[in-house]
């Protein structure tokens, strides 16, 4: 079993309303959730706001079942500043 699960950018993307794929996802993202709550570590990075995450999992029975896994023991670390990944100009002096 592993020790640490990483789900990279949660969130970024609509799921579809009442596709069955996404369904079947969140019942598997349930299911891996309830599995590791209280053992294991999950790990979940997201641009989106907490706040948000219940209205984007649009199951209101899913998303209280999934988020009530996640967040009553969660550590957060919010990241502000600008991206690391932004490109900077070198300075005039530098070129």
């Amino acid at each position: 079993m592993l020790r640490a699960t990483l789900l990279d950018d949660w969130g970024l993307q609509d799921l579809d309303q009442g596709a069955r794929n996404d369904l079947l996802d969140l019942l598997d993202l349930l299911e891996v959730l309830d599995d590791r709550v209280g053992t294991r570590s999950t790990v979940i990075t997201s641009q989106l706001p907490l706040e948000h995450w219940h209205a984007r999992l649009q199951d209101p029975t899913l998303a209280d079942a999934i988020l009530d896994r996640l967040v009553h023991q969660a550590h957060k670390l919010p990241i502000k500043g600008d991206s690391m990944r932004k490109k900077t100009k070198p300075d005039s002096a530098d070129a």
